[in-house]
């Protein structure tokens, strides 16, 4: 990263950490569930539903977390929005350690998941307003990787609790090992929040509340006076077209926009990827391997994500949106098909983790960050928050019918003695058809197009 007269690149690496942080968080906290769902099952003798009730019930924190997320940042800030996040996540690692029931337990994980709700949107969005423009891309892509990173530290930390718990007592794990699972966030969500009193608000935000000398020496100090003062400029002229309703998206040119916007969102959840993330222990379990296999099978999930988001993000500008998303869709289904077919004719072995680590592969290539990059790009300036804030809303929603229904399709008597556990991996690959069909009819290609032209080629 070149530095100008003035910039301090290190200072905007730096905040950018510290923002990514939320994403960290957001990552942790929507995986420590995936070590802890077993033992959880067991301690409150829980039944499929009320199983998936237990893994699933943070997404709706998340729901209204992402629907609260873009009010709170224009009101407070971008940078108490991420106070109030990390709040969320402490406290909610806490209780979520020490419930005297399942009602208690439930309560603390849906406020861990209005802090994801909250982070999800407000990370990226600090840091993009934060970022000179030149290099706001790689600075962005930080929050992605922060997400990832995120649920392999909660894998490896799932793993050596129960491997610990495990040399203690048989039953050690089952009484305190997921406690300690979900209280190990509170230190990270601590360090957010004690960071967070040392970075800026966010220069667009300041703008708008009037408060532009603020904003100027926050502007300078990330990258000289020459960029503050053109920076100001643009931040003026923006606020000036804002204003755009949500309503404007129901408009006959605009309609298209929002059923793309909904569908990929709906897609990149009803294709199964939570189902991996949050149940791989227990879907690992199904194929023979033990506990502590199966976690540190788990771990190997979660490094694949990581190395092939790293690969997404050095080759979505070069190959483009739609052959990532259809590439990927049609890997994730072949592999959905094969698990299944595995599940059926009851065979185990290597094989199972080999197809689980290719459809992450696959996902963490394309529909994973993809899809996030086209709903960035396709809707016009004036109502692009709004028009993301709708789309998250459904993505969780969609997430939490996914998360809640595996366990009641998975351990249904009727389906299991028909397919043995193979029906959810197809009907999830059933819809990776679907979204194959669903990108190349409908989706445009937005590689090396500005948002400019992408707005004129919709309003043409």
């Amino acid at each position: 990263m070149k530095e100008r007269a003035g910039g301090n690149m290190l200072y905007v690496a730096l905040i950018a950490m510290v923002a990514a942080l939320g994403g960290l968080l957001f990552g942790y906290d929507t995986a420590v569930i995936s070590g802890a769902v077993g033992f959880l099952r067991d301690f409150f003798d829980l039944s499929p539903a009320m199983t998936g009730w237990a893994a699933s019930s943070a997404l709706i924190g998340c729901i209204f977390g992402a629907a609260l997320a873009g009010t709170l940042s224009d009101r407070l800030g971008r940078k108490k929005t991420l106070i109030f996040a990390a709040v969320c996540f402490f406290i909610s690692a806490v209780g979520s350690a020490m419930p005297r029931s399942l009602t208690e337990f439930v309560l603390f994980r849906i406020l861990g998941g209005v802090g994801v709700g909250a982070a999800s949107l407000t990370s990226p969005m600090y840091i993009a307003e934060v970022s000179p423009a030149r290099i706001r891309g790689r600075m962005v892509t930080v929050n992605q990787f922060a997400i990832v990173l995120g649920m392999v530290v909660v894998y490896f930390v799932n793993f050596f609790i129960e491997r610990h718990g495990a040399g203690i007592s048989e039953t050690w794990n089952l009484n305190f090992g997921w406690r300690w699972m979900f209280a190990s966030e509170s230190v990270p969500a601590l360090l957010l929040f004690l960071l967070l009193f040392l970075v800026p608000e966010s220069p667009r935000w300041l703008v708008k509340m009037g408060r532009e000398k603020i904003a100027n020496g926050v502007l300078t100090r990330v990258d000289g006076p020459a960029h503050a003062e053109h920076e100001l400029r643009e931040i003026r002229t923006n606020l000036a077209h804002e204003g755009g309703s949500l309503a404007q998206l129901f408009q006959p040119r605009m309609r298209i926009l929002l059923i793309i916007g909904i569908s990929l969102a709906i897609l990149q959840q009803v294709t199964g990827i939570n189902v991996v993330l949050y149940y791989a222990p227990e879907i690992f379990k199904d194929l023979g391997a033990d506990m502590n296999a199966a976690l540190l099978q788990t771990v190997a999930v979660g490094l694949v994500n990581m190395t092939f988001t790293v690969i997404a993000l050095y080759t979505v500008d070069r190959f483009g949106r739609k052959p990532l998303m259809v590439i990927g869709s049609a890997g994730m289904g072949l592999s959905l098909l094969t698990l299944g077919f595995g599940f059926f004719f009851r065979a185990t072995g290597a094989w199972a983790l080999i197809f689980v680590l290719i459809y992450i592969a696959c996902f963490a290539m394309s529909l994973g960050p993809v899809v996030w990059v086209v709903l960035s790009e396709i809707f016009p300036t004036r109502i692009r928050g709004r028009a993301m804030a709708l789309s998250t809303v459904v993505l969780w929603i969609s997430c939490y019918a996914v998360s809640q229904t595996f366990p009641i399709m998975n351990d249904h008597p009727v389906l299991v003695d028909t397919f043995n556990h193979a029906f959810p991996f197809w009907v999830y690959a059933a819809f990776c058809a679907v979204t194959i069909f669903v990108v190349l009819r409908y989706v445009p290609e937005t590689k090396g197009k500005s948002l400019e032209e992408i707005e004129r080629m919709w309003i043409e």
